[in-house]
């Protein structure tokens, strides 16, 4: 295929359930390489599977895409000159070419019932032969196929696949894989109700929409011999293929739901940054120069080649994942950081920007993920905390100690006259000292009567955010559930 023409490249997710994380990562390859090239980005939906699609589905392609900011140039939204860009609206296209494909001996009707193929696979399983059609109805004579369309009798439509030779996939990144022709089965093209398998329309459309590069996950290198021979039988060149390795969990298997969060919805929930998992994507099957780890979509492009597309086995390592979302989040001017916090407020509190500001200082550094900040904050919003008797006592001292210690607290609290950071410290040190308290424990005390735990940001820090009021009636309602048990 000639490489002069300009790049166009797809991605394709069947709308069968929540867009998935994988989604993103083949798009972000596509959309990287399009970029980069001056070409152009399609998105195509791939509904052909009639019992599970929907448009539900469709719709959260749709947002999830947009939310890590991946935009296509064409596609079912925006409309481009190859629509519709829904497999479910172009089967009058499939059903054409497939009947091309019949008229020049390339393709046949299979008239073979269910319980024919199913006979025919438990008969290939005991014999211990590779599984696959077996070309009957490849030998029906013209007058036998025709007799059996005029009785209306149900049929697919299958590839002749030549029984000889090999068949080259000539890979980008894996270099040549080569597969036998023998052990590729004559695959089904349509199926009896019209509508096309995967394999015909995949192919039809990348044709038709003059796709020059399918970048796609690895675990479609084995169907890309049919894809190969498909597009020999229409007498067309075949676009450039480059697939991508796939994302995996720990032990090593194919990224699931089952071991893994996969809906890519469920990471904005969580509060990860779409800029930052972009880069964590991109790090699963590329490097920028220098192997810097923390680079921009913007970055991304500039650089982007595919020859430099790895083929290890990524792990989806949500820790690293955590880590860099946290870095992108530390990078972030407050204001900035303010606006996308509305969403992970603590429930049921409005969103008071103003004061949102106020506590970043406090807690910007401590997030990992944007989700953190109802956890870490709740106690800024709360009008009370409730700590048990076990939480608000230090370890080696009693319940009336701990009561004593917040008591020397209060009293040491309430004459301050600046309400500040350093004025509550150096007031709550002299208490500890003068009442024969460890420092560390007046503070532990004080800390978890305040916040409600006994991690928290800076103490006093926080403290000075709350306001003299709320402390001290704090304090005060700890000390009398300390006494009163």
């Amino acid at each position: 295929m000639s490489n002069d023409r300009p790049v166009r490249v797809r991605v394709a997710p069947s709308p069968t359930g929540d867009p998935h994380v994988g989604t993103a990562y083949i798009a972000l390859f596509n959309y990287a390489f399009a970029r980069h090239s001056g070409g152009r980005f399609l998105l195509r939906i791939e509904d052909t599977d009639r019992e599970r699609s929907t448009k539900e589905s469709e719709r959260a392609i749709f947002e999830a895409l947009r939310w890590v900011g991946l935009t296509w140039d064409e596609g079912p939204d925006v409309g481009g000159p190859f629509a519709p860009y829904r497999q479910s609206e172009r089967g009058d296209i499939y059903r054409r070419h497939a009947a091309d494909l019949v008229a020049s001996g390339a393709a046949y009707p299979c008239f073979c019932t269910a319980e024919r193929l199913a006979a025919l696979r438990e008969e290939q399983k005991a014999k211990k032969l590779n599984l696959g059609y077996d070309g009957a109805c490849r030998l029906l004579s013209p007058e036998a196929v025709r007799a059996a369309l005029d009785a209306g009798k149900p049929h697919v439509i299958r590839l002749a696949v030549p029984r000889e030779g090999q068949t080259v996939v000539h890979d980008l990144v894996r270099g040549d894989v080569v597969i036998q022709n023998a052990t590729v089965d004559d695959q089904v093209l349509l199926k009896s109700d019209g509508f096309p398998t995967y394999h015909l329309a995949n192919v039809v459309d990348d044709h038709v929409m003059g796709i020059t590069h399918v970048i796609r996950a690895e675990e479609w290198i084995t169907s890309t011999p049919k894809h190969l021979l498909l597009y020999k039988a229409f007498g067309w060149a075949p676009p450039v293929f480059c697939h991508m390795p796939l994302l995996r969990n720990r032990d090593k298997s194919k990224i699931s739901k089952r071991k893994n969060p996969t809906s890519l919805l469920w990471y904005r929930e969580q509060g990860y940054l779409p800029e930052a998992l972009l880069n964590f994507l991109a790090l699963m099957g590329w490097s920028v120069a220098e192997n810097r780890e923390v680079f921009s979509l913007e970055d991304m492009i500039r650089e982007f080649t595919l020859e430099r597309v790895a083929t290890s086995e990524p792990i989806f390592d949500f820790q690293k994942l955590d880590w860099l979302n946290g870095l992108y989040i530390r990078a972030l001017p407050p204001a900035e950081l303010a606006r996308r916090l509305r969403e992970f407020m603590p429930q049921g509190r409005a969103c008071d920007e103003a004061f949102v500001l106020k506590t970043l200082p406090l807690l910007q550094e401590r997030l990992k993920k944007l989700s953190d900040y109802a956890t870490m904050a709740e106690f800024f919003y709360a009008e009370a905390v409730h700590p048990t008797v076990a939480e608000l006592t230090p370890k080696k001292a009693s319940p009336v100690q701990a009561a004593d210690m917040l008591s020397a607290a209060r009293e040491a609290l309430s004459a301050c006259e600046d309400w500040n950071a350093a004025t509550m410290e150096a007031r709550c040190r002299a208490a500890a000292a003068s009442s024969g308290f460890k420092d560390r424990d007046l503070f532990m005390a004080l800390r978890v009567a305040v916040t409600g735990a006994p991690v928290s940001p800076p103490l006093f820090e926080s403290m000075a955010l709350l306001g003299r009021d709320r402390c001290l009636a704090r304090v005060a309602a700890a000390i009398e559930r300390l006494r009163t048990g």
